[in-house]
């Protein structure tokens, strides 16, 4: 049965032409049997004919069957032709017209003032041919002209529901793809931050770990005990490194609960003086100072500021050179954070620190300024007057609105 259904739906021309035929073999009894003259019958034919042609096309061609009804109407009165049964397409074609959503406002109104004027025209061209009083005449009127109204009255009704159904699909097709579009957004989001996270535990992890293995290697045989120290710190820094690297893949696992201990927390303000210490181990001369009263801050705030300095000091490693020194101020204002990170080293490249370079190079400056500006805050990163690389970030305590 749905099939059947389905077919039908496909081929509308098809089932309208099957009820032209039905009308068509109905409306011809009358005339096979009835005793009009030649002209009468000739016209009945050709009225009938064309009416049965206006069901059969209603749907692939509206707007001409309307004026082709308009035009054998008022044929039949001219002609003469009593009302016969073909008529019926008059109806359909008001029915249609007014429900067909790509019909002209112009045609839907034009098949309204028919309704209404069809049958009091119809009466009027015959009504010398009846002995009906005024009352009757007005009676027939209105009963006749109510079918073909009500016809018009439920084609605009379903006209307006498909428009409004119509008004849904694209209403939910279009939230659709807004929801795709931010899911593509924030997946993108997510994977910036996961880049990020990774870059700079790799980054400065694996940067401490070379310059121990090196240090250890120069001085294996002369001095045994720096290179079981350089061997410890390496080993200490892999741990963290491995710790930081689960506490990311926890992050990653969505749904599953971390063991408690597993995961080491978020690194903050607090863990700078650790972070200072590692790298002052790692051989490069830190200078350390807090200014202003320490509070509490955003976790965000506290993550940025993290790794803002540890990229920071794994770039003066990476890029300043033998005997380069480093500052690391953090100043606690009322609204905001000031934080200045410098060397006297030979500084970066300036394609790293403005465009980023290839192969990774430059992207930990990227991923910094992507870090403040989701905080709200501002960065600056270039060459130090007299030498050296300044990083400068104002974080708000506050919320950005």
């Amino acid at each position: 049965m749905q099939r059947l259904y389905d077919f039908l739906r496909r081929h509308p021309t098809g089932v309208d032409s099957f009820w032209a035929v039905v009308l068509l073999g109905f409306s011809s009894l009358p005339i096979v049997f009835g005793g009009a003259g030649v002209v009468h019958t000739v016209a009945t034919v050709v009225i009938t004919l064309g009416l049965c042609l206006v069901v059969a096309l209603r749907r692939k061609a509206p707007v001409k069957m309307l004026l082709l009804t308009a035009a054998l109407g008022l044929g039949q009165l001219i002609v003469g032709v009593q009302p016969v049964l073909s008529d019926f397409g008059m109806l359909v074609i008001a029915y249609t017209v007014a429900s067909a959503p790509a019909v002209p406002r112009w045609a839907s109104r034009c098949a309204l003032f028919g309704a209404l004027a069809g049958p009091a025209l119809t009466f009027w061209r015959y009504a010398d041919e009846g002995h009906q009083t005024l009352q009757m005449r007005i009676f027939s009127v209105v009963l006749l002209t109510v079918p073909f109204v009500l016809a018009w009255v439920l084609g605009d009704s379903m006209r307006t529901r498909r428009a409004y159904w119509a008004q849904l699909e694209e209403r939910a097709a279009r939230l659709e793809k807004e929801r795709e579009a931010q899911s593509r957004i924030a997946v993108a989001a997510e994977r910036a931050r996961i880049a990020r996270e990774l870059h700079d535990v790799v980054a400065h992890n694996v940067s401490v770990m070379v310059v121990q293995a090196d240090g250890a290697a120069y001085v294996l045989d002369t001095a045994p005990e720096q290179s079981r120290q350089a061997l410890e710190t390496i080993s200490g820094t892999g741990r963290q490194a491995l710790a930081e690297m689960r506490r990311l893949l926890g992050i990653l696992r969505t749904g599953e609960q971390a063991e408690s201990g597993e995961y080491v927390p978020q690194p903050g303000v607090e863990q700078l003086s650790d972070l200072v210490d590692q790298v002052r181990g790692a051989g490069l001369p830190v200078d350390f100072r807090t200014e202003g009263e320490p509070r509490e801050l955003p976790s965000s705030v506290e993550l940025t500021v993290y790794r803002i300095v540890q990229e920071a000091l794994t770039n003066t490693r990476k890029h300043g050179g033998p005997g380069v020194r480093a500052t690391v101020r953090v100043a606690y204002r009322d609204e905001d954070l000031e934080l200045l990170v410098e060397d006297d080293g030979r500084g970066a490249q300036q394609k790293y620190y403005e465009e980023g370079g290839a192969d990774g190079l430059g992207h930990g400056l990227i991923g910094m300024r992507e870090r403040v500006g989701m905080v709200g805050g501002s960065l600056t990163a270039g060459p130090r007057p007299g030498g050296g690389f300044r990083i400068g970030a104002v974080l708000p305590l506050k919320p950005a609105r």
